[in-house]
């Protein structure tokens, strides 16, 4: 295996792998991200809010019952999209908390047995004697990071998760800013309905691919790739929407036998 010499090493790469600056890295508070949760809460919103752009084309309703049912869908499913999205993470701490309990109430009890059970994680992950005893005992001398170790190695819970409200509103207003694009062309009533759904459509395509550029620069991957990758999964949905929208009208407006 080649080894980089030192000089191939690039100095802004080797300037934060110096032990001062690894200290300064690892003392912030490293935290939980909400990116997860704005992408959900933005393609969900878009997807809502151009179904029912469909849904009127094909029911051949007037542009201005679109933006009735799209800013009142808008608002009633981001809302409880966010509520959910509480719920969920809220349920998630308090079972990292129930599970902290256990393990307290566990280390109060069998102490040994959760001594052991250290030993075979670190047996699992290829720790041999005398490392393996090392390793358990500067574990198990410190309560929290015996508990911590426990709770991620054994039930592989995260001990760090998004604060609920945080999370809800994060969805919540992506929900409401990403999901407003769709209805955007019917604020203007002198186009044609037609013409109103190709700006719609449009601009729904445009919204998912902004999406997913934003998400690819945060997460350091291909912004373009990532962009017309949830351009393609954001434009299924959105196809899907339009397809019933399509055949509900076939069916509605079908002639009698």
């Amino acid at each position: 295996m080649h080894r980089p010499a030192p000089d191939e090493i690039p100095n802004a790469l080797a300037e934060e792998h110096l032990p001062e600056a690894i200290r300064r890295r690892l003392a912030r508070k490293s935290g939980v991200g909400y990116l997860g949760d704005a992408v959900l809460g933005a393609i969900d919103g878009c997807v809502t809010t151009f179904a029912v752009v469909t849904g009127v084309l094909g029911g051949g309703l007037p542009a201005q019952v679109a933006l009735i049912l799209g800013f009142a869908n808008l608002a009633a499913d981001g809302f409880s999209m966010a509520v959910s999205n509480f719920e969920r993470t809220r349920s998630n701490r308090e079972w990292v908390e129930k599970t902290r309990r256990i393990e307290e109430d566990h280390l109060e009890r069998i102490p040994e047995g959760e001594r052991e059970e250290i030993r075979q994680i670190y047996a699992r992950k290829g720790l041999q004697e005398p490392t393996l005893g090392q390793v358990v005992a500067a574990v198990t001398q410190d309560r929290k990071l015996w508990i911590d170790t426990m709770i991620a190695e054994e039930y592989g819970l995260p001990l760090e998760s998004p604060v609920p409200w945080v999370s809800a509103t994060t969805t919540f207003l992506a929900f409401l800013l990403v999901g407003a694009i769709p209805l955007l062309p019917f604020l203007f009533q002198a186009a044609p309905l037609d013409r109103h759904f190709a700006w719609s459509a449009g601009l729904t395509l445009s919204a998912f691919f902004a999406v997913g550029v934003l998400k690819g620069r945060i997460l350091g991957k291909n912004p373009l790739a990532a962009g017309l990758q949830t351009a393609l999964l954001g434009g299924a949905a959105a196809s899907l929407s339009f397809a019933i929208g399509y055949g509900l009208r076939a069916l509605a407006y079908a002639p009698p036998p």
